[in-house]
């Protein structure tokens, strides 16, 4: 079958293509379908978000689709980022370095440590039917210096300290087990299978 994934974010793209791998599923993105994404997120939530980009995405394809929304929220800051993390000081800065080194500033006059996590809500539009959502969440900290060259957003200042490593240190198979995408896509992924 095939399940259009509602993102044109490169970093998404891979990882969704990783956690999908094997599966038997067809994966499509929206510039393989000419459809534009244009799905301006107004939900007070990360899950009315996914909502809203998976129906329509799935309104305009006519296939089964897949949609995320996450976002980082750091404790001092009394969960923000969150909705808002691909956004955050949008009017100064608009790259993953320029939302690092603004979140770093805001945290300084802060006692570390800078306890944070990570949050995902992947909804699964399918058919007109009721739309279920699946959620993963990672524990960890920010970390005042960037650790990694893998991932993307706010990845190489975000510390796992279970396993002692930023979020962009881990290979693509370690993060297909422990970041909070990977929990709530797993979860999509073993729903769909079992439908079809």
């Amino acid at each position: 079958m095939q399940l259009l994934i509602a993102t044109t974010n490169p970093g998404k793209k891979i990882e969704f293509l990783s956690l999908l791998r094997g599966s038997g599923i067809d994966l499509k993105f929206p510039d393989d379908l000419g459809i534009r994404m244009a799905v301006e997120e107004t939900g007070a939530t990360y899950k009315a978000n996914a909502i809203l980009k998976s129906e329509t995405l799935s309104g305009l394809s006519g296939l089964p689709t897949l949609a995320d929304d996450s976002g980082l929220e750091v404790a001092v800051l009394n969960g923000r980022p969150g909705l808002y993390s691909a956004r955050y000081a949008r009017a100064s800065v608009n790259s993953d370095v320029g939302r690092r080194s603004e979140l770093l500033k805001e945290l300084l006059p802060y006692p570390r440590p800078w306890l944070a996590r990570f949050v995902c809500v992947a909804a699964l539009a399918i058919d007109g039917k009721e739309t279920p959502c699946f959620s993963g969440e990672v524990q960890g900290e920010i970390i005042p210096e960037e650790r990694g060259k893998s991932g993307f957003g706010y990845d190489r200042i975000f510390f796992i300290p279970k396993i002692g490593k930023t979020m962009a240190e881990l290979d693509l198979d370690e993060k297909n087990v422990l970041s909070h995408r990977a929990i709530a896509v797993n979860q999509a992924r073993d729903f769909l299978l079992s439908i079809i």
